[in-house]
């Protein structure tokens, strides 16, 4: 039934116009605006819808991962424009989770939108 179909994903937002600003200017996502909402235009994908929603609750989980070359550069980059990294308990001081090194997946590190929504940067080779 769906195997030729063209699916695509969507998320929530409580601020269109600081969510377009930080995806466009900040992460350097191609974003379309529409009457309905934002595009993003991920190389190799699907657009990704997001659309306002007045009662939005942030997503408590990983809604997006942007795969990377090199972790530490990333992350460097993105808190020079002021990304914060979430850190927990398997987070070094720059809020990396180091997987490679342990056999136990990708390099990751995890950050918020402008409305909570989580994202990360990942590494998956060294």
């Amino acid at each position: 039934m769906f195997k030729d179909t063209q699916a695509f994903s969507g998320f929530s937002v409580n601020d269109l116009e600081a969510t377009k600003e930080f995806y466009s200017t900040v992460l350097g996502v191609d974003v379309q605006s529409d009457q309905m909402g934002l595009h993003l235009n991920i190389p190799g994908g699907r657009p990704i819808f997001v659309y306002p929603k007045k009662d939005h609750t942030p997503a408590s989980f990983t809604i997006l991962n942007f795969p990377v070359e090199n972790i530490d550069e990333a992350v460097e980059a993105l808190t020079a424009k002021g990304v914060a990294f979430e850190h927990y308990e398997m987070t070094d001081e720059k809020g990396i989770a180091r997987g490679l090194s342990r056999n136990m997946g990708p390099d990751i590190a995890w950050f918020k939108d402008p409305s909570g929504n989580i994202l990360s940067v990942l590494q998956q080779n060294p």
